[in-house]
């Protein structure tokens, strides 16, 4: 077994989803093995459903301790709590229990990540609905490991090919979002934003920072936070030696990154980020975490009850946020591998 490589838990997402499914799916690509030693943790049963359904020729092991999780492409070892009955799996439909158990692995992976036992988390999609009806108020992936690691600030990056966002609000309606639009928000994130990319290996990180209101706020008639809280953060912020751009209106400003004018744009609200990376690139587009004290990667796209147990759905995002995770880990920044 190869010991110089990267672990890399790899949580389930919730069972009645397609997490199950595309990540079988993914760790069926063999060079994942050759740069890492991917451990599930999540169900059995649903493991071994999810290879019924893609028909893979690909053998579940159960282990018990996370350590001995191993490096042969046709064996996923899965590290099962035993949180959750296979009774309870009603793919394709919410299920308290699984939403539950779903977050419990999460908590898990955290665990073994503070612990460094493994050295970096991929994460399967949740249900955010199964998992507030499970008792969560922290029901996203984010949200959790930042209570668990008690981080003080912590951001959520999408990226597809090369362009990269990060998001001042994440699950917020849009009224509150707009509210979170102050400088003393986008002062912390455009440090935690350059913190992390030099930390990825970018000398001097080029921020692009995108306008909140239409046309910039078209010199104070369409709105005043452009001119109150963004520009005053930005020249903060450039007077800290950050090398942050803006604000740029929200419908130039993707353009311009993806024309690699910016190494990372920090958006406003999810959607404006949201958007223009999954038009750019939907089926590879996935998510990176700033501020936490270890690697987490996600996919980007939900528990899609519509397919779940089809044997259809892409893994296309679940293998680039291992591949991402294995990059971040290794100390290759945001190449992957």
């Amino acid at each position: 077994m190869t010991k110089d490589i990267p672990s890399i838990a790899i949580t389930m997402g919730d069972p009645c989803g397609i997490g199950p499914e595309v990540v079988v799916k993914a760790l069926s690509d063999p060079k994942v093995y050759g740069v890492c030693r991917p451990l599930v943790v999540g169900n059995i049963f649903a493991m071994n459903q999810a290879v019924d359904v893609t028909g893979l020729p690909i053998t579940i092991n159960e282990i018990s301790d996370p350590r001995l999780a191993g490096d042969n492409p046709n064996v996923i070892d899965v590290l099962d709590i035993h949180n959750l009955n296979p009774e309870d799996i009603t793919v394709g439909n919410i299920s308290v229990p699984c939403g539950k158990a779903a977050m419990e692995w999460v908590t898990e992976a955290g665990n073994l990540a503070l612990a460094e036992t493994v050295q970096g988390i991929a994460t399967a999609p949740l249900n955010k609905e199964a998992a507030s009806l499970a008792g969560y108020q922290a029901i996203g992936h984010m949200e959790l490991l930042q209570e668990l690691s008690q981080a003080e600030t912590v951001g959520t990056m999408l990226l597809a090919k090369n362009l990269r966002v990060v998001h001042l609000t994440t699950h917020r309606s849009l009224k509150i979002a707009c509210e979170y639009v102050k400088k003393e928000r986008i002062s912390n994130y455009l440090k935690l934003t350059h913190d992390s990319f030099v930390q990825w290996g970018f000398q001097t990180p080029r921020i692009g920072v995108a306008a909140l209101n239409p046309h910039g706020s078209d010199g104070g008639l369409l709105g005043t936070e452009e001119s109150e809280e963004i520009t005053p953060a930005v020249i903060e912020a450039r007077a800290n030696g950050i090398n942050a751009i803006g604000p740029i209106p929200a419908d130039i400003i993707f353009h311009q990154a993806i024309n690699n004018e910016y190494d990372v744009v920090l958006a406003m609200f999810h959607d404006q980020g949201h958007i223009p990376v999954k038009v750019y690139g939907f089926e590879e587009s996935i998510t990176a975490n700033l501020g936490l004290p270890f690697v987490r990667t996600s996919v980007d796209h939900g528990t899609a009850f519509d397919i779940a147990g089809k044997g259809i759905a892409d893994p296309t995002s679940m293998l680039e946020s291992i591949r991402l995770a294995v990059g971040l880990a290794m100390g290759k920044g945001l190449t992957g591998f």
